[in-house]
């Protein structure tokens, strides 16, 4: 009888097994056989939508995920045409494009009216690295400095060209001809008025100074500024020498040095003053003098260093002899550091500027003097950040 009782009871347990389970769905739960059960039936047309080639959904879904393939294909495209064209940031060119529903030609009238947008804005940031840009003919040299805000953007192809553009643009301005023969600074608002055509591919060709500064400096996503210029020509028989130091290609570079050699006989050969004019820009460049000879000091400025000088005489403990020694001595030295011809020559400092001038004179047969002569460097009285916080 026990094994007929518990034959029942499991014939009893599998029909209850097979028996369809009630759910409680107002309770929002259901028996283990009614959650197995629905489980299957969500997987199943699950399985088949995705892989049952013959179903209208899996082909559907089939062509969907074939198109998005094709578009994202195109738009790595479009953005790669777009950076190519304009050398624009990728996070704006695909702002652009997105904006503008990937039309190409749109998005990029869009990246230049963003582009001056946002020059605007960065017009504030400290513009301290850069480039010299120089250009020259037989009788006048113009010189620029261009400003950004790394020197990442300063090895930048594009901002290179502008630089050399700006200096010829620079190099053909009538306004300062009669001025140049004694040296003369250029009014960087006057030339950013000026018409320049660029003929670059990523660049707008025709249009003012300041418009590409502005343009370039929305590619190059930087502070871009136009800081100052310099011309020099000739006054009589002679040439303009130049020394470009730093130079990534001709014309450019982060310090120049610029003179002009002047013979009194129209005669004499160029060969020797030019050898001698490179020579003396590349000193130029590094002793840096501020004055053409010590008679040209100003009062005001000697007076200031003979005071310095003075009171470290004073605190020096020496006796008084040895306290005019010394300021004796240190005015001496501060004159070869700012005088021009008192400083000792870099290519042989055996002999001064003065006695490399007259060494050529008598060379060539006449007097040849030093005319004009200056030192740019770029960033110079700029003040920098000391921290990166800028934005």
């Amino acid at each position: 009888m026990a094994l007929a009782r518990g034959a029942k009871g499991s014939i009893g347990f599998l029909i209850n097994r097979l028996r369809p389970a009630p759910t409680q769905s107002g309770h929002g739960y259901s028996s283990w056989a009614g959650r197995n059960r629905q489980l299957s039936e969500v997987r199943e047309p699950s399985f088949n939508y995705l892989n049952d080639g013959n179903s209208q959904c899996g082909f559907g879904r089939k062509i969907l995920l074939r198109r998005f393939s094709v578009e994202a294909s195109d738009q790595l495209k479009l953005i790669k045409q777009l950076r190519e064209r304009t050398s624009a940031p990728i996070k704006d060119i695909k702002t652009s494009l997105v904006a503008c529903d990937w039309d190409i030609e749109a998005a990029q009238k869009d990246l230049r009216k963003r582009g001056v947008i946002q020059a605007s804005k960065k017009s504030s940031r400290t513009a301290a690295e850069g480039l010299l840009a120089l250009a020259q003919n037989g009788d006048k040299a113009a010189i620029i400095e261009l400003n950004c805000e790394t020197d990442f953007v300063a090895r930048n192809e594009i901002f290179q060209y502008l630089a050399l553009s700006l200096a010829r643009i620079a190099l053909s301005v009538e306004k300062y001809a009669d001025q140049a023969s004694s040296g003369v600074p250029f009014d960087p608002e006057y030339l950013e008025q000026l018409r320049i055509n660029l003929d670059h591919p990523k660049l707008s060709g025709e249009t003012t100074v300041r418009s590409a500064i502005t343009e370039v400096a929305a590619i190059m996503g930087e502070n871009i500024k136009l800081r100052r210029g310099f011309a020099v020509s000739k006054s009589t028989h002679g040439v303009v020498y130049t020394y470009m130091h730093s130079s990534p290609q001709p014309g450019l570079g982060r310090i120049s040095g610029i003179l002009t050699l002047e013979a009194d006989n129209d005669s004499v050969s160029l060969d020797a003053l030019q050898r001698v004019g490179s020579q003396l820009a590349m000193h130029i460049v590094a002793a840096k003098p501020v004055f053409l000879s010590k008679e040209l000091v100003p009062s005001e400025a000697l007076k200031a260093e003979l005071e310095i000088i003075k009171s470290q005489a004073e605190i020096s403990g020496r006796t008084k002899m040895g306290k005019e020694k010394m300021v004796e001595g240190r005015l001496r030295k501060y004159m070869e550091e700012v005088a021009f011809m008192e400083q000792k020559f870099v290519v042989d400092d055996s002999k001064t500027i003065k006695n490399v001038m007259d060494g050529l004179s008598k060379e060539v047969g006449s007097q040849v003097k030093i005319g004009k002569f200056f030192r740019m460097e770029v960033g110079e009285g700029i003040q920098r950040l000391e921290t990166s916080g800028e934005s």
